[in-house]
């Protein structure tokens, strides 16, 4: 039942991503500065509950201490998260959302796998790559509709070389700060405290991105509530799930399971803002929940899971 647990909660974690773009559509901000006060206010908040857990497990002398080596990764998985957001919206300013959603999201899961066999875990399975292979492809139809720019995504773009290898720069950072926090919680540490780690920082970094941007717009009632919401579900609530996920599912597995996202997202769309797909974009749909199914079922060996240690639019690409 654990084992199974674990990718529920990477997709739960996935559904809540998948529905900031929609949230971000009631508070009148531009796409920076909604991300930074996302990720200020989530990050907070993570923090501040690693904190309390940690005093408590000193109290009760309980949880392990990290050593220097892995101090430092948290910190360096801080700046990741926050480098993040900074090139992913770069990269769509340059190359348009749907290009550059489809290169930093679906580059995620494959950087993903290559940096956790390179860091010395299980080698990712064919079964995984065909999955993840497919899921991407999936992805890239949804969100470009099979055209250059329609479909979920909209926003028409370019392609952009600079732009494209800042979305590529996006994908990586992601899985360099997914594969600290796999190992981090591999290794013993409390999985809300990595998340806590990581986005606190995370959070101070990003403080003056969202004070240059003018957080003005939090004054009124309809922007503070979105992003409370932004802060404390799509980020807060949701990486908590992403790290109990990661307890007991490969960090590999993971990264392809949020590939969820974009799904939930062009789904919202759909549903709550009248938003059409194509023919084509449902396909892709199709192809993106069957290479998702496939990653999710359970692998035939008797062996226990190795321990394991995370948009169609701007606002929905900032995990």
């Amino acid at each position: 039942m654990k084992s199974r647990s674990g990718p529920l909660a990477v997709v739960a974690a996935a559904v809540l991503w998948g529905t900031a773009g929609t949230a971000g559509t009631l508070a009148s901000a531009g796409s920076v500065s909604l991300a930074a006060a996302r990720l200020v206010l989530g990050g907070a908040l993570l923090g501040g509950l690693a904190l309390i857990a940690s005093r408590r497990a000193r109290r009760t002398a309980h949880g392990n201490a990290p050593g220097n080596a892995m101090r430092w990764a948290l910190v360096l998985g801080a700046a990741a998260v926050a480098a993040y957001q900074l090139c992913f919206f770069a990269a769509v300013d340059r190359t348009g959302v749907a290009i550059g959603t489809v290169v930093a999201i679906g580059s995620g899961p494959v950087f993903t796998g290559l940096l956790s066999w390179s860091a010395g875990r299980e080698r990712p399975s064919g079964r995984w790559a065909l999955a993840t292979a497919a899921a991407v492809a999936g992805c890239a139809v949804l969100v470009t509709g099979g055209g250059t720019g329609g479909g979920a995504g909209g926003g028409a773009g370019g392609a952009d070389a600079a732009g494209i290898a800042l979305a590529l720069l996006g994908g990586l950072l992601y899985a360099f700060y997914a594969v600290v926090a796999a190992r981090a919680i591999g290794g013993g540490m409390e999985s809300g405290t990595v998340m806590g780690v990581m986005f606190g920082g995370a959070a101070v970094l990003m403080l003056p991105v969202l004070v240059l941007t003018g957080p003005a717009w939090l004054a009124r009632p309809t922007g503070l509530l979105t992003a409370l919401y932004l802060g404390c579900a799509t980020t807060a609530l949701a990486y908590l799930l992403y790290g109990r996920g990661l307890r007991t599912t490969p960090v590999a597995t993971a990264a392809t399971l949020a590939l969820a996202e974009p799904a939930v997202a062009a789904l919202l769309g759909v549903v709550a803002l009248r938003e059409h797909l194509s023919l084509v974009s449902w396909a892709g749909l199709v192809l993106l929940a069957l290479g998702l199914v496939v990653v999710a079922l359970p692998a035939r060996a008797a062996a226990p899971d190795a321990p394991a240690a995370e948009t169609p639019t701007a606002a929905a690409g900032t995990r």
